[in-house]
């Protein structure tokens, strides 16, 4: 085998479902999820993991994977960018300008079990 063929050191992920939203979450890395009940410094456990792959093996449920879970820790809540909601009529004189930052959870992952 040549040396340019090297084999990728593969990593262990698993696809959550987060209140409704979906993640790829990666041991030891950060995920913005929705607000998530619970103080900075709680531990947390998501049980929707719909894939699990491991060095190559994947695991798709139906909908999710039996006994596999992710588990995480809670470490702070944040706000996201604003946005600027801007509605306008034209010619009716209607303008009306709105802001918005949605609330969220930092989580660092740091088990995947599946």
């Amino acid at each position: 085998m040549h040396s340019f063929l090297k084999k990728q050191t593969e990593i262990m992920y698993a696809i959550v479902d987060i209140a409704g939203k979906q993640f790829k979450v990666e041991k030891d890395n950060f995920v913005y999820a929705p607000l998530l009940e619970g103080e900075a410094g709680s531990a947390v456990s998501f049980d929707q993991v719909l894939l699990v792959d491991n060095d190559g093996k994947i695991k798709v449920g139906a909908p999710t994977v039996k006994g596999a879970s992710v588990s995480g820790k809670i470490l702070e809540h944040v706000k996201g960018d604003k946005v600027i909601v801007f509605k306008k009529k034209r010619r009716k004189g209607y303008k009306k300008k709105n802001g918005h930052r949605q609330n969220f959870s930092k989580v660092l992952i740091e088990d995947i079990k599946g």
